[in-house]
């Protein structure tokens, strides 16, 4: 449902700023709060998870989620589907930190790549049925109800699912410590309350300066100006900090200690920078194939689906791989996959074709589905039983960040180009007069994407694999 959700919104992009008639920064915000919450979220969940068991808080995610459905198709203007959208986002943060954790504790070690490529199936599945249901809803009854239709969906499996999710084993391995009192839980006992409050806010903070870079850097008002460089000096400075912080915390909200293993640390960056890659692409081939293209919404979710399509199709051949020959081979092969995507995304014109458009999105799709679930395994392999939960809400941050930052980075390089070339226009204002300035503008953001993409290959490649480091400190 949360991969479903967050695809759905994508192709809903263009109806969104028609209906409120908002900005192009306005308008993603309503993708960008959804990954903002899950992202600074994710890794309290996955601490309180190791307290009071997995299946608790992914039952309650999911009720919580469901909600933010029902209240996002009634949303009256822009603003209030924002903040109906962190209500969702909530929710799917608490099912996307516990999910692979519930995996690894159902799963073997020799089978654990099979069990997340399972996972790669149902978050394709979501991501795959999204444009498609999308774009009909939308060509046939209204935007409002992308939303609603999965809150008959979340209420049956949220009442279907509690008594499952409750007998599993990993809550019982964990029963005894939910004795521990949850107030002293939330007054900082067991976790960095403080880094919490920290990694929250520079990561808005990051967000907000990405978002209207655009219009405060090239406004020629001199108070626009000192606050933007003034937020690029608090954004540095609270990035120092907090890492200074967290460096120094016996327990830190971050388990920085984790980012010592290559398994791990390049897992993290290599997650993050492949998905920031794809939603680079995400975020605006729906535009085009609207404005340029002329496709209506269906039409739209069509060609979009080409990318979840694939996913869904080589997720369990690339589990399998990895259970065979490791992480590092296959994850990277995938991402060089992306790369010649994206070489591939910067040669579209304004004549091309939507199958030409499917077919590279189909290898993205490609890409990514050959290098998830392989990189997950890899870092999941490496931790103990008691840093499952930590560590799989870790790469569910990673990814999130990566979206949430192509997102943005989308945003700032298309909005700069496209208003410097037209004397000022946003993307709402486009007329097929400014097509030429649209694709240029285009080809330049997917250049951005194409070196994001080349430097994540690099990162897979520098891996070293748990099995591997333990050989090496043996001999």
């Amino acid at each position: 449902m949360s991969t479903m959700d967050s695809s759905m919104v994508n192709v809903a992009l263009p109806a969104l700023m028609e209906t409120f008639h908002s900005s192009l920064a306005l308008t993603e915000w309503v993708v960008l709060m959804y990954l903002l919450t899950i992202t600074v979220l994710l890794v309290f969940w996955g601490k309180l998870c190791n307290l009071i068991g997995c299946g608790r808080v992914y039952s309650v995610g999911m009720l919580v989620f469901t909600l933010g459905s029902l209240l996002c198709g009634t949303a009256p203007n822009i603003s209030t589907l924002i903040l109906f959208r962190f209500i969702q986002g909530l929710g799917a943060s608490m099912m996307m930190a516990t999910g692979p954790a519930l995996i690894k504790s159902i799963f073997p070690a020799e089978r654990l790549g099979r069990g997340l490529g399972m996972i790669g199936v149902a978050t394709s599945l979501g991501l795959m049925a999204g444009p498609v249901v999308s774009g009909l809803l939308i060509h046939w009854l209204h935007w409002r109800a992308i939303f609603w239709v999965t809150v008959p969906v979340g209420l049956f499996f949220f009442i279907a699912g509690r008594r499952v999710l409750g007998n599993l084993k990993s809550e019982n391995s964990l029963q005894e410590k939910f004795t521990i009192p949850l107030t002293g839980f939330l007054k900082g006992n067991n976790v960095d309350l403080a880094g919490a409050i920290l990694w929250a806010a520079v990561i808005t903070l990051t967000l907000l300066l990405l978002t209207h870079a655009t219009s405060l850097c090239c406004s020629n008002n001199m108070t626009d100006s000192f606050i933007f460089y003034a937020g690029i000096v608090l954004l540095l400075t609270s990035w120092i900090f907090f890492l200074w912080y967290e460096r120094r915390q016996e327990d830190p909200f971050l388990p920085m200690s984790l980012f010592r293993e290559r398994f791990f640390s390049m897992a993290i960056l290599s997650s993050t920078l492949s998905f920031a890659v794809l939603f680079m692409v995400i975020i605006l081939t729906p535009f085009y194939l609207n404005r340029i293209l002329g496709l209506t919404p269906d039409r739209v979710g069509y060609v979009m689906m080409a990318l979840p399509l694939c996913v869904f199709i080589v997720s369990p051949l690339a589990g399998r791989l990895h259970d065979l020959i490791g992480a590092r081979v296959v994850a990277t092969c995938g991402l060089f996959c992306c790369m010649i995507s994206l070489f591939l995304m910067t040669t579209l014109t304004a004549d091309s074709s939507p199958l030409s458009v499917g077919l590279r999105l189909a290898l993205i799709g490609f890409g990514q589905a050959m290098f998830l679930s392989p990189n997950s395994a890899a870092a999941l392999a490496g931790v103990s039983e008691d840093q499952a939960g930590v560590t799989a809400s870790m790469l569910a941050t990673a990814r999130n960040f990566g979206m949430l930052s192509g997102a943005a980075l989308a945003g700032l390089i298309f909005a700069m180009y496209f208003s410097t070339a037209t004397g000022g226009l946003d993307m709402k204002d486009f007329t097929p007069s400014v097509t030429h300035e649209f694709m240029v503008s285009l080809k330049r953001t997917f250049q951005y994407g194409l070196v994001l993409s080349l430097a994540a290959v690099i990162a897979s490649f520098m891996r070293l694999e748990p099995n591997a480091k333990e050989s090496n400190q043996e001999v």
